[in-house]
C-alpha cells in the first residue's frame, strides 16, 4: 500500500469512527472498514467531471449553476445543512434528481465512487473540514474564497493539497479575467517593477453596519429552524445558540465565522498583486483604525497596515487596506473615476451599491502609478496623460482561455492548470487571516515569516491557530 492510499485511508476512517458517537450515524463501509483508498486521478478528455456540491443555496448556488452551464460538468450529489430554506429551492427545483445529503461526510461516503470533484460553497468557518476529508478522499476541490478561516487551517490546507496530488481552485474568479493576464504580461514586460506602496480599498455598505458595537455577547436562544442542522452547520467551531444573524450570508460578521470585508473582498482586489509581485506573508501588521471596535463582530471601519520585505531584486511594499463608507483613502492626483466592474456577481441579501470610491486598488510604484478595480477589472496607468505616453510600449495582452469556472473543470481533465490552486491561494488567505486577527485585537503585529509566528503579542499568536476543535472534529486537523 503507498503512503498515500495509507493516509487516506487512517483519515477517513479516523474522521468517521471520531463523528459517529456525536454528531451522526456509525458507518461501517468499505473505507471505515479498512480497505484501501484511491489514488486522485483526472478525468478523462472526454468526461464530464462528476460534480458533488456543499453550500446549494445563495452564492453556492451560483457557483453551482456556472459550472454545470459550461457543459464540462455533471452534478451527481448535493449537501446542505438546511435543505428546506428559502434560498434552496430554485436549484433543488431545477436539477430535482441529484441526490441529496445534511452531511458531507456522508455524502462523501456513500457517493464515494460516483464523485470525481467537490463544490464548496458555504461558510467560512466550514470550508476546511469539508476540503480536508475531500481531498484525503482523492476528490479535486473548488472551494470560495478565502479559502479558510484560520492561518492554521489555510497552512494544513496547502500541505493537503499537496500531499494528496488534488487538483484545486480557490474562488476569486478574477484570476482567469483581464486583470490576470494583464497584470501578468505588464509585470513580465517591466511595465510594473519596483512597486513601493499598495492601496486596497472596499468602502460599500457592509451587513454588520450599524449595529450596537456595545455588544458583550452573542445574540442567540431563538428556535432553530426545523430543517436546520445546527449542530453540523456549526462545524469544529464552538457551539453557540441560533440566531437568524448567524446564517444567510449573515456569518460574515462574526470573527468565529468570517473573515470580514477583508477576506470578502481582498482576495478580488489583493490577489494579482500578491501573486505577480510575490508578496508572500507579511513581517508587519497593524489596525491602525476601528471604528466601534467590537471583539465579537467587525469595526463598523478599519484601516489594517501590511509591510512585505524585500524579495530577491523587488523593494519592500507597504500595503494599507481600508474599508467601512467613510473611510476613503487619499487618491493621486489624476486619478479619474471609479468605475464599478459589471462582472461582479450580486450579493445575496441584493445588489451592489456604488460607494464614493468603488473597490479596487492603487499601485505605486518607482516610476509609474496604477489604478485598478477589482474582480476581472484592468489596471489603468495614471494620470492619462502618462498614460498615452506609454501605449505604444506596453505588451499586447493575451486572452483568457477559459473562465475561472471552466478552467477548474478542464484541470480536473488535465487539460488545464488552474490559476488559483491552494499554493497560491492558501498564503493569499493567510494574509486575510493575519489582517483579521491584528483587526480582532486592535493592535500591532509583528510576524515571524519562517517560523510562521507571531512575536509580540502570545493572544495574537494563539489565535493563528484559533479555538480547539469540538469533540468529534479533532481529526481533520490531524494531517
Amino acid at each position: 500500500m503507498g503512503k498515500n492510499e495509507s493516509s487516506r485511508r487512517r483519515f477517513v476512517k479516523n474522521a468517521l469512527a471520531l463523528t459517529a458517537a456525536t454528531v451522526m450515524p456509525t458507518i461501517i463501509t468499505r473505507k471505515a472498514s479498512g480497505h484501501s483508498m484511491p489514488e486522485s486521478k483526472l478525468v478523462g478528455a472526454s468526461e464530464r467531471v462528476n460534480l458533488a456540491c456543499c453550500g446549494i443555496g445563495n452564492r453556492g448556488a451560483n457557483i453551482i449553476r456556472t459550472l454545470y452551464n459550461t457543459g464540462l460538468a455533471n452534478l451527481v450529489a448535493f449537501c446542505d445543512t438546511d435543505m428546506g430554506a428559502p434560498h434552496t429551492e430554485d436549484i433543488l427545483k431545477d436539477f430535482p434528481d441529484v441526490p441529496r445529503y445534511q452531511d458531507f461526510r456522508r455524502m462523501l461516503e456513500e457517493m464515494d465512487n460516483q464523485i470525481d470533484a467537490v463544490v464548496v460553497g458555504t461558510p467560512d468557518h466550514s470550508h476546511f473540514p469539508i476540503c480536508m476529508m475531500a481531498m484525503a478522499m482523492g476528490k479535486h476541490i473548488f472551494v470560495e474564497k478565502p479559502l479558510a478561516r484560520t492561518f492554521h487551517e489555510n497552512e494544513l490546507l496547502i500541505k493537503a493539497a499537496k500531499k494528496y496530488k488534488v487538483v484545486t481552485q480557490m474562488g476569486n474568479q478574477g484570476h482567469s479575467g483581464a486583470n490576470y493576464f494583464q497584470f501578468k504580461a505588464w509585470k513580465e514586460a517591466g511595465i510594473i517593477k519596483d512597486v513601493t506602496a499598495i492601496t486596497a480599498h472596499m468602502n460599500s455598505p457592509r451587513r454588520w453596519h450599524g449595529w450596537d458595537t456595545g455588544m458583550t455577547s452573542f445574540p442567540g436562544g431563538k428556535p432553530v429552524p426545523e430543517t436546520l442542522d445546527w449542530d453540523l452547520w456549526l462545524a469544529a467551531i464552538p457551539y453557540h445558540e441560533y440566531h437568524e444573524d448567524f446564517i444567510n450570508g449573515q456569518w460574515r460578521c462574526w470573527y468565529n465565522h468570517g473573515l470580514g470585508a477583508l477576506g470578502d473582498w481582498g482576495a478580488h482586489i489583493i490577489d494579482t498583486a500578491h501573486v505577480f509581485l510575490d508578496l508572500g506573508l507579511p513581517s508587519e501588521i497593524d489596525c491602525l483604525k476601528a471604528t466601534g471596535h467590537n471583539g465579537l463582530f467587525f469595526p463598523q471601519s478599519s484601516t489594517i497596515f501590511f509591510k512585505f520585505p524585500e524579495r530577491g531584486n523587488m523593494p519592500p511594499v507597504e500595503m494599507t487596506w481600508y474599508d467601512g463608507v467613510d473611510n476613503i483613502p487619499d487618491v493621486p492626483e489624476g486619478y479619474g473615476v471609479s468605475e464599478l466592474d459589471p462582472d461582479i456577481p450580486p450579493p445575496g441579501n441584493g445588489r451592489i451599491q456604488p460607494a464614493k470610491l468603488n473597490p479596487g486598488k492603487i499601485i505605486y510604484s518607482r516610476e509609474l502609478t496604477f489604478k485598478g478595480g477589482s474582480h476581472s477589472s484592468t489596471l489603468s496607468i495614471i494620470p492619462e496623460e502618462k498614460a498615452k505616453e506609454m501605449e505604444s510600449r506596453l505588451p499586447e495582452v493575451p486572452r483568457s482561455p477559459s473562465d475561472h469556472f471552466a478552467n477548474f473543470l478542464l484541470a480536473c481533465k488535465g487539460l488545464e492548470k488552474t490559476r488559483s490552486p491552494f499554493e497560491l491561494a492558501g498564503p493569499l488567505s493567510q494574509v486575510f487571516s493575519l489582517g483579521v486577527i491584528a483587526q480582532q485585537l486592535n493592535t500591532r503585529l509583528v510576524f515571524d515569516r519562517k517560523s510562521k509566528q507571531i512575536t509580540n503579542n502570545s493572544a495574537a499568536n494563539l489565535l493563528l491557530q484559533g479555538y480547539p476543535p469540538r469533540k468529534g472534529w479533532e481529526q481533520f486537523y490531524k494531517l
